[in-house]
């Protein structure tokens, strides 16, 4: 068994205009008096990483590195959360999800969508640099809208969808591929990887590429109704990043886990800071841990109450205290009275 690494901080939440989350010096200072020794890097945000830098050169990322280094603190991962999203975005979402390109490609969803690739196999090439061996992203969506099927789907429509879905995101796991780095697919609401069983479809396509993996999260499992716990047993071959997020699923006569159109504060299902919502993390470190996954805990903060600095120092205890430090002998070792082959016959009587 192997011992987890944590915990880390995904800055994606935190980056800012306003000291200190307005620069790479300052916010990972502020990360380790927070607790942390590790954080998790929005390549999008240029408050803290310049990608085209950090691609064409591995000296920027061993000054990158290095100053994360002096602050107490290593890089976990590197995510292109929204830049993947934009690799495949079905028409009726242009509008919602054109702000997160570049200005240069906004308004022409073909240009869009080559910047996206583009922006990924950097981010790919940026973590060949770092020596970081795993990526976190969104797979995007070309079904979502018909997630329900009211009206009948029409035959066909769903494995079209993936079918494309997957020939899109071939070529840039290929990179992932040449870059030694695992692409982890964020299994989440929204995207057409939202689940195991839409997982499993679209590695059916990419003939179960090695590089497809998957970023762990229960919390998207707990509004889903899913069962978390088991997810793990099927799927830890394939679980190379997790993110450390609770969440609450509490449906009424009312609503349940479409959420009435209702603010996240007011929806069944809420994401919520560590400890404060439903997720058993006590079996969720000790699966993970069963399973030999020795990445990194890596805590998102999304909750509607707390406040996120709160939210982050208290995450920081909370996953140290959830990190099992694994045995080097076995617990009854003490009676052990020793034994050989003669001796194994003899007490089967053979």
């Amino acid at each position: 068994m192997k011992t987890l690494k944590g915990p880390a901080l995904f800055l994606a939440q935190f980056a800012g205009d306003e000291a200190p989350f307005n620069s790479w010096d300052a916010i990972t200072k502020w990360a380790a008096d927070c607790g942390y020794t590790g954080v998790q890097v929005p390549s999008w945000d240029g408050r803290l990483i310049d990608l085209d830098a950090a691609a064409g050169s591995k000296d920027y990322c061993d000054t990158f590195l290095g100053q994360a280094r002096e602050n107490g603190i290593e890089v976990t991962e590197l995510s292109t959360h929204l830049q993947g999203q934009l690799v495949a975005v079905h028409p009726s979402y242009d509008a919602a999800f054109d702000g997160f390109a570049d200005a240069s490609v906004q308004g022409d969803p073909k240009a869009r969508q080559a910047w996206a690739v583009d922006q990924v196999k950097k981010a790919l090439t940026a973590s060949h640099h770092m020596g970081i061996t795993a990526h976190a992203t969104f797979s995007g969506a070309l079904a979502w809208p018909y997630v329900y099927p009211w009206p009948q789907r029409p035959a066909g429509l769903v494995e079209m969808a993936f079918d494309e879905l997957a020939a899109r995101w071939r070529p840039i796991l290929d990179h992932a591929e040449d870059c030694g780095v695992d692409i982890c697919y964020e299994i989440h609401p929204g995207e057409d990887l939202h689940d195991g069983v839409s997982f499993e479809m679209f590695l059916e396509r990419l003939n179960n590429h090695p590089r497809c993996n998957m970023l762990y999260d229960p919390s998207h499992y707990v509004l889903q109704a899913m069962d978390y716990l088991d997810n793990i047993n099927i799927y830890h071959d394939r679980i190379r990043m997790f993110h450390v997020k609770d969440a609450e699923l509490n449906p009424t006569g009312r609503q349940g886990v479409y959420g009435g159109y209702q603010s996240w504060i007011d929806r069944a299902g809420r994401f919520r800071s560590l400890g404060d919502g439903q997720v058993d993390f006590g079996a969720v470190f000790s699966k993970l841990t069963q399973y030999d996954f020795d990445g990194w805990a890596v805590v998102e903060w999304e909750c509607a109450m707390k406040h996120p600095e709160d939210g982050a120092r208290e995450g920081a205890t909370f996953v140290r205290d959830h990190i099992i430090r694994v045995t080097e002998r076995a617990f009854d070792d003490f009676a052990d009275g020793g034994t050989d082959q003669a001796a194994n016959r003899r007490m089967l009587g053979l």
